[in-house]
């Protein structure tokens, strides 16, 4: 009997050193690798996010990557972002190694805010939902698509700046901006034109928008509480819409080839199954977000620059005023007009420099892996920031000044200018931004030229950058307007 009890004894203690074996294997800090890159985890479970987020706040994103390049002598890092431990990657061989590797050594990741927010993505995940919609967009964004594109996006613009800005003395520029790229994605994307209808969404978006990459933490009143209300709000409006089109291409007043939501409820996987409803509203939501945001903060910029610096609107309202002179009584601007907007283009990517909407973006590594010396973790969040780029004297010198003239001939050196990400995970709607970004420079400068009422505007970044009071403007029509 005692030896039955001694063997008992040294079985539960050996099960216990193998649990506790297990739970530290298990639970083992991920800071606890050889040669990690320098840098600081920062507080528990928030790490440094707070810094992070709170230099966006405060107008100067780039301050958190340059601080720490400047304290570490070092282009990566570690730290803890969003609650994950992270290597942030600056500079442009940077860039290039996690674009040439997407899907090799590394993979998209976002926030589990962002799984919160469309929860009907988890029934696979964010990132397979990202490759199903991937699937599905170049049929809507093919060269010969987006030139149909530009005669709609010309009437939406004609109609916003009739009704928006037209006969008033001042306006706020990035609420317009962002009712004038909304119109243009929901009459696109689900042919919706009735601008009350549009209207509807407004408010709810910019909380989507600001609760995708926020702390996820879900209590009233946070950013993560008001991006989830709104996405809830929005789907359930969504919904509402889908089936209304179901009714209506089974009756043949609509369409299966007038937009994409038509084509996601006509179309199944190889397996011949179609998108859920809830499916379908999670896409559209997503690609209303992609369709509108980042565009209409590039358009208020643009406003911004060209108001404080006159010299670079003139030789834009010369380039504009050619055209708008070319075109007949009632015409629509079209692909051949857009292709003369050379200056006008290297305008707009000048303030895509300085005030990238996207920030940057986050990868996560699939493998142990070592680059530039320093061991990067399996599992481990990567996030790469295009200020590191973009600001840097030694991709753009003089990074502070506004010179478009860097965009002319062979532009920018690879890696360097990269407001639209890269690699494979490059921003598929590229040229359709360039579209209504375009349409609406011509539109606003053939219109107006402009002052700022604040000359000293704060600029804050949540999660994009916008003007803290929404950039108000003077307005001074021009006598010719046509």
């Amino acid at each position: 009997m005692e030896h039955l009890y001694l063997t008992l004894l040294l079985a539960f203690v050996s099960f216990v050193s193998l649990s506790l074996f297990i739970i530290f294997y298990k639970h083992r800090s991920p800071y606890a690798y050889p040669n990690l890159p320098p840098g600081k985890i920062g507080l528990p479970f928030v790490g440094e996010s707070l810094e992070f987020l709170s230099t966006g706040w405060k107008g100067h994103p780039e301050k958190f990557i340059f601080d720490r390049i400047a304290r570490y002598s070092s282009v990566i890092f570690k730290t803890n972002l969003l609650g994950e431990p992270a290597a942030v990657f600056c500079g442009a061989a940077c860039n290039k190694f996690l674009f040439s590797n997407e899907n090799k050594l590394v993979t998209a990741w976002w926030p589990n805010s962002v799984n919160k927010i469309f929860p009907t993505s988890l029934q696979t995940s964010s990132i397979e939902e990202s490759k199903k919609m991937r699937k599905l967009l170049p049929q809507f964004l093919k060269p010969e698509a987006l030139q149909r594109y530009i005669g709609i996006m010309d009437g939406i613009a004609q109609r916003h700046f009739e009704s928006g800005w037209e006969n008033k003395e001042e306006v706020k520029v990035f609420p317009l901006a962002k009712s004038y790229t909304f119109w243009i994605a929901c009459r696109l994307f689900m042919s919706i034109e009735d601008p009350n209808h549009v209207e509807r969404f407004a408010e709810p978006f910019h909380h989507l928008a600001s609760g995708v990459i926020s702390i996820p933490i879900d209590l009233p009143g946070t950013a993560f509480n008001r991006g989830i209300k709104a996405s809830n709000f929005i789907r359930k409006e969504l919904l509402k819409i889908i089936k209304q089109r179901k009714i209506d291409l089974g009756n043949g007043s609509a369409s299966p080839t007038q937009d994409i939501l038509s084509h996601m409820l006509l179309t199944s996987d190889e397996s011949g199954q179609f998108m859920s409803e809830l499916d379908i509203a999670d896409k559209i939501l997503g690609l209303l977000i992609g369709g509108h945001d980042t565009a209409s903060a590039a358009c208020t910029f643009i406003v911004k620059y060209l108001a404080e610096l006159p010299h670079i609107y003139q030789k834009v309202y010369e380039e504009q005023m050619e055209i708008a002179k070319s075109k007949a009584a009632g015409e629509m601007l079209n692909w051949d007009d857009i292709q003369k907007m050379k200056y006008s283009w290297n305008v707009a990517c000048e303030v895509l420099r300085l005030a990238p909407p996207l920030q940057g973006a986050f990868r996560q590594a699939l493998y142990d892996f070592i680059f530039d010396g320093f061991s990067i973790p399996k599992g481990w969040k990567l996030y790469w920031s295009a200020n590191s780029t973009h600001k840097d004297p030694e991709c753009f010198p003089e990074p502070e000044k506004f010179d478009p003239t860097r965009f002319e001939g062979n532009g920018p050196a690879p890696y360097t200018f990269v407001p639209f990400g890269g690699g494979p995970r490059m921003c598929p709607g590229k040229e359709y931004a360039r579209l209504e970004i375009l349409v609406f420079m011509h539109n606003v400068i053939k219109r107006f030229k402009w002052e700022k009422v604040l000359p000293d505007e704060k600029i804050i970044v949540d999660p994009m950058p916008v003007p803290a009071k929404g950039l108000p403007v003077r307005l001074y029509p021009h006598a010719h307007a046509l």
